[in-house]
């Protein structure tokens, strides 16, 4: 937590990121994911520039000794491995809480960063699109994501497991974004709780609260409403933490106070449960109950590794036609060269229906011909054979000659 904490990303430095790499590293393909759990960097380049990459990082986020890091950060150079893990990330089994929901919302997010920046080429178009049918086909062939499983749930699970003993638990909530609203909206699980909502922005804790039945706080009343709560759950973006201990040490605590910390950077100081009655959750230590919706999950494991498995295998077979694509089209090219040439031999001599008809049925053979050689060049690239084949032919019919001709 501690690391992860120091290399976050929020979308500003995603940005600023992607920019640098495209600028120093003319990348095309490139996919960063910040969540409360993990700073991923997926690229395609023809070089391993990891290092500069993690330097990159460093100084986005004004770290000086960047280098100290290097050795927290895990590399794969292995295409697969590496695509592998994505596909993990994306479906949520690698997530704090197994078959997290809001970790597809937030690999979509990364995605629409690249594309909005012209850093998602053909390669990570493909992947991501293969990603998001995944997550379809375990959405509907598996229980794996059947009942509420989210960070925010199981913060839920957490406060309403330590308040059961108190009448109406007092429960603020300070920041609504996605993970706030998310909180915000499980709570009604907590029936008798007493909620109320701080925000920034006062205008969208009031939308939020009108829908729930909650109460609104302006922002400037928070260290009031924190002294009389409860529990206080805080999910704010923030560099240093909004709650200290030196604030807290302010509050009179007759029995107890819950904090659930769902920020990263940390929003609460670790030290605050130093002082007596302080209890404080992070994002680190907040597990999901073993619930009857957990066991499904769990269960349903070996089924979402099948199916990613599978998407794997026909992402790889596209990405293998893709080596062949260019010899399919310069002998495309070099076909269409000959029956160019031999068509302006004769179709001076014919009238228009002659010409349609010529143009038809030569257009047809040349379909004909081709078909065969595309077939055996596809098949050949699932056998991982598709060099010899792609050598023969362009021997065969001189395609490197015949492309050069046509450009002059």
């Amino acid at each position: 937590m501690e690391i992860r904490e120091i290399i976050a990303l929020d979308e500003k430095a995603i940005h600023a990121l992607l920019l640098k790499l495209k600028e120093f590293f003319s990348i095309t393909d490139t996919l960063i994911l910040s969540t409360c759990n993990r700073t991923e960097v997926y690229y395609a380049h023809d070089i391993d520039i990891s290092t500069e990459i993690i330097k990159l990082i460093g100084l986005e986020k004004g770290l000086t000794h960047i280098i100290d890091y290097l050795e927290y950060f895990q590399v794969f150079n292995d295409d697969r491995e590496a695509i592998q893990h994505l596909f993990r990330v994306s479906m949520g089994l690698e997530a704090q809480v197994v078959g997290d929901m809001q970790i597809a919302n937030q690999v979509k997010r990364a995605y629409q960063a690249s594309a909005d920046l012209d850093m998602a080429g053909p390669l990570l178009h493909r992947l991501m699109h293969a990603v998001f049918f995944t997550n379809k086909r375990v959405v509907q062939e598996t229980a794996f994501r059947d009942g509420a499983a989210s960070m925010s749930y199981a913060a839920v699970e957490l406060i309403e497991e330590l308040t059961q003993n108190t009448y109406q638990p007092r429960i603020l909530l300070i920041g609504v974004g996605e993970i706030g609203e998310d909180v915000a909206k499980n709570m009604v699980h907590i029936p008798d709780a007493q909620v109320t909502i701080a925000n920034r922005t006062f205008e969208k804790a009031q939308a939020l609260a009108a829908g729930l039945g909650y109460s609104v706080i302006p922002f400037d009343e928070v260290n009031e409403a924190m002294a009389a709560a409860d529990v206080v759950v805080s999910s704010i973006a923030r560099d240093t933490p909004f709650i200290t201990k030196e604030l807290v040490k302010s509050f009179e605590i007759p029995s107890y106070k819950l904090f659930v910390d769902l920020s990263v950077p940390r929003s609460v100081e670790t030290s605050v449960e130093d002082i007596p009655g302080v209890v404080l959750y992070n994002v680190d230590n907040i597990r999901s109950k073993t619930t009857e919706n957990l066991e499904k999950r769990i269960a349903s494991i070996p089924r979402v590794e099948e199916i990613i498995a599978e998407s794997i295998t026909e992402f790889f077979d596209w990405k293998k036609e893709m080596l062949v694509s260019p010899t399919i089209n310069k002998f495309k090219s070099a076909l269409e060269a000959i029956r160019q040439e031999e068509l302006s031999r004769f179709m001076k001599q014919l009238n228009d229906k002659e010409r349609a008809i010529v143009e038809k049925v030569t257009k047809s053979m040349m379909q004909k011909i081709l078909k065969v050689p595309v077939v055996q060049l596809k098949a050949a690239c699932k056998r991982d054979e598709a060099d010899t084949l792609i050598s023969t032919l362009s021997d065969l019919f001189d395609l490197e000659r015949v492309l050069e001709d046509k450009q002059h």
